[in-house]
């Protein structure tokens, strides 16, 4: 995997020395996402300068070097990621007369754009990458992201240049970045727990909607119609909802049986793919569903042992390890356990601000960073089961929330309730009785199950959590409902999450950790072609009985016996609320201080010292909106200057 930044200026102001030197620095700061390689290339007459930082995995030889120029000599490539087809691209490409340096996939990416066009070869390629593209001839640069958001970039304005990085710290490194706070960014970590596509925590700055493309000129970016960041628009090259509408429309007409056989073929090919390596490969194995289908069909196509980590820990509710350990006994893999201390876990929490960039309250990102570092020990790529859940209805939320809806549309009169409700909060006296008659209130007023979905998943209101009126662009943004048109509300709420959650949370999350040890994380079952047919299974392959990824437990018990998987899903997670009481109590107060909340004056004081005092005192759990205070007030700490 790699880090790849660049930039466009006004043609002719700078000099070679300086252009190279800023997008230099730019890559530089990235360099543990490509620590084996770096190289930059300029223009000085158009005003372009691009960077790369290389995490060599395919063809280790100077041939994979990056920037890198088509054979025409008509276009500049920085890209992200791995092309699992590049292959058969490849001899396609030769068979029209294309001759290649080297093996790796930069070329092969290269030289489709160069002979097809971008257009008709983005349909082509499989896999995860975010990439840049300078047409010379046109002066146009081309940034594209993959279709699940798997590889991250961000573009934005730095002044009057245009630039782009895989992470912001590539963009800070310019010397025109300011990094004013976006308000209405803090009012969406706040509610979902992380910023959500397009926005970044900086103001003129954002992320790169997955599956879609964003072009720019020189002349465009100079000219007297640009009015900034606004300006630009995005255009989708491939989109969820529509995917997910064809999908539904060309149903899978086989049998379950016939289903399963199916998915066994296409996953079986996807983890095959993703097994190409110059450099040694392993898995992350839990234990569950997701993770141990990928390292049983690694293993079954493997000639040796695979690799697999877990980690464990010492507080036995969160620790899963016994389970992992089963499945690999059974498989016949190289396993790798650690079981981390406490100490170990608080030890990461001082290195998320600078990991993520921008604040970011998954807490599930300590136990991630702990296993990717653990693997990066033996292997330099490791494959995750991630997806599932997204893909397969594997939340337990899905059940939890549509059976509360089916008893919300039961109770007669319950906007009328709500009023009163509403109407008695207002007027007792009793404040530990407010909270919740308020909160089955709002349950109650909710129009729809979308509506609800979206109140339950919520941390924090806007109107309740910001010292200010402070837009919060959820509804704007697609949150809330899906835009797929389906009627089932499971359904809308799986497409919800592969469009939002998914690579805002869950891939940003695996990307940041593993990156941050220089450590390739692939995902199989975000494979397209997965995902295409996932979509086309009648509801009943998905769904058992309160219970998701029906068939994924099938294909699974092909190769694991159902006693060694089959249990309650549990979330990879640490006890932060219990930290917050104890060892993590005197960090958590003095970011939680009267003098530090209002040092940047965005927040509600009162209420996040309220919040503090019933959980430290054992009224209430406030672990998870309190994460998402802290985590700003972290990244707060560490980038104020």
């Amino acid at each position: 995997m790699c880090g790849i930044a660049g930039f466009i200026t006004t043609p002719e102001s700078e000099t070679a020395e300086h252009l190279t030197r800023t997008v230099g620095e730019m890559a530089e700061v990235q360099a543990h996402r490509g620590p084996d390689d770096q190289g930059t290339w300029c223009d000085v007459k158009a005003g372009v300068a691009l960077g790369h930082r290389r995490l060599s995995i395919l063809d280790l030889s100077e041939q994979g070097h990056q920037p890198m120029l088509s054979s025409c000599g008509r276009f500049v490539l920085v890209y992200n990621g791995e092309i699992y087809n590049c292959n058969e691209l490849r001899e396609e490409l030769k068979k029209s007369g294309r001759r290649f340096r080297g093996h790796s996939d930069t070329e092969v990416l290269l030289e489709a754009i160069s002979y097809w066009g971008i257009q008709e070869a983005l349909p082509k390629l499989q896999g995860m990458f975010a990439f840049a593209i300078w047409n010379r001839m046109e002066r146009c640069l081309t940034l594209v992201r993959d279709r699940l958001g798997i590889k991250p970039l961000y573009y934005g304005m730095l002044g009057k240049q245009f630039a782009f990085a895989s992470e912001l710290k590539g963009m800070k490194a310019h010397p025109e970045f300011r990094g004013e706070i976006e308000t209405s960014s803090v009012a969406l970590l706040m509610r979902h727990n992380y910023i959500p596509a397009p926005y970044s925590i900086y103001k003129k700055i954002q992320k790169l909607p997955p599956g879609t493309m964003l072009e720019i000129s020189a002349e465009q970016l100079f000219g007297e119609d640009f009015s900034g960041i606004a300006t630009l628009k995005p255009t989708p090259y491939w989109q969820l909802d529509e995917a997910i509408r064809q999908g539904q429309s060309q149903r899978f007409t086989g049998s379950y049986e016939e289903a399963v056989a199916e998915l066994d073929r296409l996953l079986s090919d996807a983890v095959k793919a993703r097994m190409l390596s110059d450099v040694p490969l392993g898995a992350f194995l839990s234990g569950g569903i997701d993770s141990s289908l990928i390292v049983a069909m690694m293993q079954k196509q493997s000639s040796r042992p695979v690799k697999s980590f877990t980690i464990g820990f010492s507080e036995y509710d969160y620790d899963e390890s016994p389970y992992a350990r089963r499945i690999s006994e059974h498989l016949g893999t190289d396993h790798t356990e650690l079981c981390v201390m406490p100490s170990e876990s608080l030890n990461v929490i001082p290195k998320l601000p600078e990991m993520f960039d921008e604040p970011f309250a998954d807490m599930s990102q300590i136990p991630t960073f702990l296993v990717s570092q653990l693997a990066r020990r033996e292997v330099t790529v490791c494959l995750s089961g991630d997806g599932g859940d997204e893909l397969f209805g594997g939340y337990n939320r899905y059940f939890h929330i549509a059976n509360i809806w089916k008893k919300v549309q039961r109770v007669p009169a319950r906007r009328k309730i709500a009023e009163l409700m509403k109407w008695y909060v207002k007027r007792t006296p009793f404040e530990h009785r407010k909270q919740g008659i308020a909160r089955y209130a709002e349950i109650l007023e909710m129009p729809d199950a979308d509506a609800l979905y979206a109140e339950l998943n919520r941390h924090w209101t806007a109107s309740e959590i910001m010292s200010r009126d402070v837009f919060d662009p959820s509804e704007q943004i697609g949150y809330g409902h899906s835009q797929a048109g389906l009627s089932d509300p499971q359904l809308n709420w799986m497409a919800l999450d592969t469009a939002t959650y998914l690579p805002d949370d869950i891939l940003t999350k695996v990307d940041r950790t593993s990156m941050a040890v220089s450590l390739e994380s692939r995902v199989p079952l975000l494979d397209h072609r997965i995902m295409e047919f996932a979509w086309s299974l009648p509801q009943e392959y998905r769904f058992g009985e309160n219970q998701g990824k029906r068939i994924l437990q099938s294909l699974l018990e092909k190769y694991v016996p159902k006693a060694l998987f089959d249990r309650p899903k549990v979330g990879f997670g640490v006890p932060i609320g219990e930290w917050l009481r104890g060892s993590l109590e005197d960090w958590a107060e003095s970011l939680l201080s009267e003098k530090s909340l209002n040092e940047h004056g965005l927040l509600n004081t009162k209420l996040i010292r309220d919040r503090w005092e019933e959980h430290s005192t054992l009224k209430a759990d406030w672990q998870y909106p309190l994460w998402d205070v802290l985590m700003f007030q972290a990244w707060y700490a560490a980038n104020k200057n």
